[in-house]
């Protein structure tokens, strides 16, 4: 019964330990993609939605917005694909705001892939998916937030992109929320590098 007990305890706190291990060695790599550009050329850039005030970029859209421009620039992709639907009460979607900032800034409306639908992460990827698939997009950087990319890239390439990130300059996080974010998204990338990120959609919506 000791030798049980014993053997019990050792399996618990080995998977406690792997566990553990697991999400520091994510959590090492959410932070290393966050801080790391991939110059390689690609079909698409794909920018990650985010609030929009009336037709205006919020400051956090803003500024994955630029950092897609300054990419495009530098002729590492012909295409950008804008994501993002609108709240209740919303004129303006994100992806159809993110458009209007590119054209207004020199960038080819048919050089713009809109997905205007998707309120999260998995839902606008999801829906993105047939868009660069018809356009012949077979790879793409994405760009979003340090913190957020690396979990947008893995979904990409759970629907078959090759993808790749580079995150846009939206400042450091600070603060409880903004921490909080980040907890939230080193649990998201543990758990859907496990059970897959459209699986954990369907768990947690």
């Amino acid at each position: 019964m000791r030798a049980f007990v014993r053997s019990a305890s050792v399996l618990t706190i080995g998977a406690c330990i792997g566990l553990i291990s697991y999400v520091v060695i994510t959590a090492a790599s959410l932070t290393w993609t966050g801080s790391h550009h991939d110059t390689k050329s690609v079909d698409a850039i794909v920018v990650m939605g985010a609030a929009q005030y009336d037709g205006v970029p919020s400051p956090l859209l803003a500024s994955r917005l630029q950092h897609a421009l300054d990419l495009w620039k530098l002729k590492q992709a012909p295409v950008i694909a804008v994501t993002g639907g609108k709240r209740a009460g919303d004129r303006f979607t994100e992806g159809d705001t993110s458009r209007r900032w590119l054209t207004d800034r020199g960038v080819p409306a048919a050089n713009i892939i809109v997905e205007s639908v998707g309120h999260s992460t998995w839902e606008s990827i999801e829906n993105l998916a047939p868009l660069l698939n018809e356009a012949d997009v077979h790879s793409v950087v994405v760009v979003s937030s340090s913190w957020h990319v690396q979990r947008a890239e893995l979904s990409l390439e759970e629907l078959g992109f090759r993808a790749h990130s580079s995150a846009s300059p939206d400042g450091v996080l600070s603060g409880s929320s903004e921490k909080s974010k980040l907890i939230r998204e080193i649990a998201g990338v543990s758990l859907g590098r496990i059970i897959g990120f459209g699986t954990l959609f369907d768990i947690t919506g």
